[in-house]
């Protein structure tokens, strides 16, 4: 692309390993992130995963690094800030990605559930930005995406308790980090995915699929590559005045009533 709008920002992008197709959110946005001039941090659980994205995003000229990491480990969570500092000597950007399924009501789910979707979705944000905010704030600022759901702002298709409640943690995650961190150059935000297609409900049948693109009022299905747009614009000094925003990316599902989107699904 002729514009890089990152151009000399360094990114880390967890959760940024290649599953195949459908792209998956973190693939897309560190495959994006690259083309428009950042140095990416590729971080995730597989090697094989990582270095897939990592390979891609070189043979398009890009420039890419790998670290291998256990989210649930808070050893692993400084290790990924690490890897940024003994690579590049800065960290201008922390898309904050992975996260782990988690179903059920209240009444039905185990503690060690809740302790393992916890960990891996809100826990590792947190320590993650623990690590990461020291090396922004030594570069003069930055800009942190946390990646949510609308599940954590209304509740879902399906009882999903651990993992709607550590999405929603995200949000005002991302809310707390832009007024703490403001006066230090940091922004913050969240995006909340609507009813894209991508790894993570991969397995749904095509009525369930269908029936998740009819609910928005756009009528269209989203994609990993809507969502690394919205985190390209928040993570660029176009939104150098926004921080402490929660932006759904749901093709207008929110702004509607179920009974408003009847005639659709009927």
């Amino acid at each position: 692309m002729a514009q890089e709008r990152l151009k000399d920002k360094i990114a880390l992008v967890v959760g940024a390993g290649s599953r195949g197709e459908p792209a998956g959110t973190g693939y897309a946005t560190a495959k994006l992130f690259a083309q428009q001039g950042a140095s990416v941090v590729v971080a995730d659980n597989s090697r094989q995963r990582a270095e897939a994205t990592k390979r891609e995003i070189i043979d398009g000229g890009g420039i890419a690094t790998v670290v291998i990491a256990d989210v649930s480990k808070e050893e692993d969570c400084r290790a990924m800030a690490d890897a940024c500092q003994e690579t590049y000597g800065r960290l201008d950007i922390l898309v904050n990605n992975v996260a782990t399924h988690g179903s059920g009501n209240v009444t039905d789910v185990s503690s060690d559930e809740l302790d393992h979707v916890f960990a891996i979705n809100l826990r590792s944000m947190m320590l993650t930005c623990k690590y990461a905010i020291p090396l922004m704030k030594a570069s003069g600022g930055g800009s942190i995406i946390n990646i949510s759901s609308i599940d954590g702002l209304r509740a879902g298709m399906r009882p999903n308790v651990p993992y709607a409640v550590t999405k929603a943690g995200a949000a005002q995650l991302a809310r707390l980090l832009a007024v703490h961190h403001g006066r230090d150059n940091i922004r913050a935000n969240c995006i909340a995915p609507g009813h894209i297609y991508a790894p993570f409900v991969k397995q749904i049948n095509d009525e369930q699929r269908a029936l998740r693109k009819n609910a928005a009022p756009l009528g269209t299905e989203g994609d990993a590559w809507d969502i690394a747009w919205a985190a390209l614009f928040l993570a660029s000094d176009e939104a150098r005045w926004i921080s402490g925003v929660v932006l759904p990316i749901d093709g207008g599902l929110l702004a509607a009533t179920p009974l408003a989107v009847y005639d659709n699904l009927s």
